[in-house]
């Protein structure tokens, strides 16, 4: 009995030893949802980033840079972090160059964030656009959104006779 005892308790211990913590595995997520953007941001053409299917909506550009901003504005609230001045969406300069650049920026911003946090971080209460919550609750809802964005763009890309990535779940 005391054999089976101890094999449960290094079966556990070796279970938790090997488990993921939540930090590393939102670092994980981030990363994979950086690269899949990047795959976004380079499959619309150059002359596709001004494009708006109807006048209503923002631009493919717009909506990258809409996702970038709000990286910023989530991890920001969550952390403390002061995010760089100004507004992607708001600068002059909305070239495919510039656009990658910003955005790609935006998820190094987060990344670098997370991997300067414990599980424990993540626990914290925070407050984000008037909301208590915990900080890893911000960046799960940082990560929902740019997820969406991300996705609204695929029928620009479309539009521009260009094929948008695979998904990229895992």
């Amino acid at each position: 009995m005391k054999k089976i005892a101890i094999i449960c308790m290094l079966l556990v211990a070796g279970k938790v030893a090997s488990a993921q913590t939540m930090t590393a595995k939102y670092i994980k997520d981030w990363e994979r949802a950086k690269e899949y953007t990047k795959e976004y941001l380079d499959a619309m053409p150059e002359d596709g980033y001004a494009l708006k299917p109807t006048p209503e909506i923002r631009s493919f550009a717009a909506q990258m840079d809409h996702l970038g901003d709000a990286n910023y504005l989530f991890v920001s609230a969550a952390t403390g972090k002061a995010k760089p001045e100004g507004s992607l969406e708001k600068r002059a300069d909305q070239s495919k160059e510039a656009v990658t650049k910003g955005v790609m920026e935006s998820y190094d911003f987060v990344i670098a964030a997370l991997k300067g946090m414990t599980d424990a971080d993540l626990a914290k209460d925070v407050k984000v656009f008037g909301m208590d919550m915990k900080a890893g609750t911000a960046f799960e809802k940082a990560f929902e959104h740019q997820t969406h964005h991300r996705g609204q763009t695929t029928p620009y890309i479309r539009m521009k006779g260009a094929t948008p990535p695979k998904e990229k779940l895992f």
